[in-house]
């Protein structure tokens, strides 16, 4: 069974930083993409940062030159560095995997920042 989750999110006001990290387990292999999506209430699930390679790495244009992504292939795990995080930055924070021909969740992780 494969399952992610995620950690590192919290309240905190705007301007400062957190660090998302995202564990898969599980039977879960050749990972093609990593990824982290986020929903305020209200709206729709949106693209925070996508990495398919080291090199290839999509971010969403609202988050561009505040967060960074990354991934750690053998260990399974992707972490999202959010800095000088904003108001609107607020939303469940969600990572996905896409691997074995399948698109992999976790279950989210809330993000609340005051102004």
């Amino acid at each position: 069974q494969v399952q992610l989750v995620e950690s590192g999110g919290g309240s905190v006001q705007a301007g400062a930083s957190l660090r998302l990290s995202c564990v898969g387990s599980g039977f879960i292999y050749d990972i093609n993409s990593m990824g982290w999506y986020r929903q305020a209430p209200g709206k729709q699930r949106e693209l925070v940062a996508l990495q398919l390679s080291h090199e290839r790495i999509t971010y969403g244009a609202s988050v561009k030159g505040r967060f960074t992504i990354s991934r750690d292939d053998a260990e399974k795990v992707t972490t999202l560095q959010m800095n000088d995080l904003k108001p609107e930055d607020t939303a469940t924070y969600y990572c996905k995997m896409n691997a074995m021909y399948n698109d992999w969740w976790g279950r989210g992780t809330r993000v609340t920042v005051s102004a």
